[in-house]
């Protein structure tokens, strides 16, 4: 990409994915049940190597990977990115075993991943984790048993294993918290799947003394927070272009119907109040657009103001998503709203990245704090 814009090929190759979205992905995603795994089309997205790119791409080519195949099929998108977000702290913290044992699985769709983080008591607060790892005597050195419960976690309880966080108590908030990979036939874990308005799995876990022990462990005691914010950094700005992909899908759907629908003696684009609407939904899409992008690039390149740039791009990408679908609806009238209809599925997949990985209050305090924190250190500077 050079200065705002793709070049032809990561046009042609975007146009690809959004095709092979439409024809091969989407009819496999009507096959499936609203609130299951659907294992057919992870296998379809592992024989097509679009899981191995999640653990390969640089974070711009995950945006436009995330933006194309959520304008063709937001099934396939949302499962893509929950299998990338469950194995990635395998794939960066993990141990040789546990990489050899999953990993292989993940990327060929045979095993479904998941990233329980969100408790019944702490979502957006992620240092308030309270599910406890305590020291279990009978294990020996270095074992725990996990009590509590996870909430709102994609792909429960159908998932074939679970990066999960837990209090190991090395220190208070976010210091005392450790990564697990905990398999779904570990004695003690069970859970049940939560009725949701989006339609992908979510579910709750409950951990009844589940085992754990050091071969388990995704990092270092104590540094679990740090997996957590690194998977999550890595994977905003990426929701922002699964918005992004929805907001385009309906802006092109209202280009479309606006333009051919008659109505008044002309067409409903003749309106004037139509046209600068759609012109304000197009313009607001771009701009979200272009900060992904920006995000992404700060992100390739390692720049100290990554946390800022991916706060940004995730909640104007998420609040644009919003604003377009909510008005593509409207100028469609009922017709949007029938079961089926393109408007009425991202109607109810929109509404959800506002919240997941980071609501957008949490992510204004995020930009808020980096901004302050950068003029604390010019002045001290000075």
């Amino acid at each position: 990409m050079t200065g705002f814009a793709l070049g032809a090929d990561q046009e042609e190759w975007c146009a690809r994915w959004r095709a092979l979205a439409a024809e091969r992905l989407r009819p496999l995603a009507e096959k499936g049940e609203p609130g299951r795994v659907n294992r057919p089309l992870l296998a379809a997205l592992g024989e097509l190597g679009l899981l191995e790119r999640v653990f390969s791409a640089g974070a711009l080519e995950l945006c436009l990977l995330r933006e194309s195949l959520a304008y063709g099929c937001t099934e396939a998108e949302t499962a893509l990115a929950l299998q990338g977000l469950g194995a990635h702290p395998v794939l960066r913290s993990g141990t040789e075993a546990q990489k050899e044992r999953w990993l292989p699985a993940v990327r060929a769709g045979r095993a479904v991943a998941a990233f329980a983080l969100s408790e019944p008591g702490a979502g957006s607060d992620a240092a308030a984790l309270a599910l406890a790892a305590v020291p279990d005597a009978a294990a020996g050195r270095g074992g725990w048993r996990l009590t509590g419960e996870k909430c709102w976690i994609s792909n429960a309880p159908e998932a074939d294993f679970y990066t999960v966080f837990a209090r190991t108590g090395e220190g208070p908030g976010a210091k005392g918290v450790s990564a697990f990979l905990v398999p779904a036939d570990r004695e003690g874990l069970g859970g049940e799947p939560l009725d949701m308005l989006s339609p992908h799995p979510i579910g709750s876990l409950r951990f009844d003394g589940v085992p754990v022990g050091r071969q388990d462990l995704l990092g270092e005691p104590g540094r679990g927070f740090r997996v957590a914010m690194d998977t999550l950094n890595l994977f905003r700005p990426s929701v922002g272009a699964f918005a992004v992909g929805m907001a385009r899908a309906a802006l092109d759907a209202t280009l479309a119907h606006t333009a051919g629908r008659t109505a008044f003696g002309g067409t409903l684009s003749d309106l004037q109040a139509v046209a600068h609407r759609v012109a304000e939904m197009a313009t607001r899409t771009e701009a979200a657009r272009l900060l992904v992008y920006a995000a992404a690039g700060a992100c390739d390149r390692g720049g100290a103001d990554v946390p800022r740039r991916v706060a940004m791009a995730k909640l104007l990408a998420t609040e644009t998503a919003q604003y377009v679908v909510d008005h593509a609806v409207q100028l469609h009238g009922a017709v949007a709203l029938r079961r089926g209809h393109l408007l009425e599925h991202l109607y109810r997949e929109v509404r959800a990245p506002r919240i997941y990985e980071g609501a957008s209050e949490v992510q204004r305090t995020i930009i808020a704090k980096e901004l302050y924190g950068a003029l604390g250190a010019e002045v001290a500077g000075r």
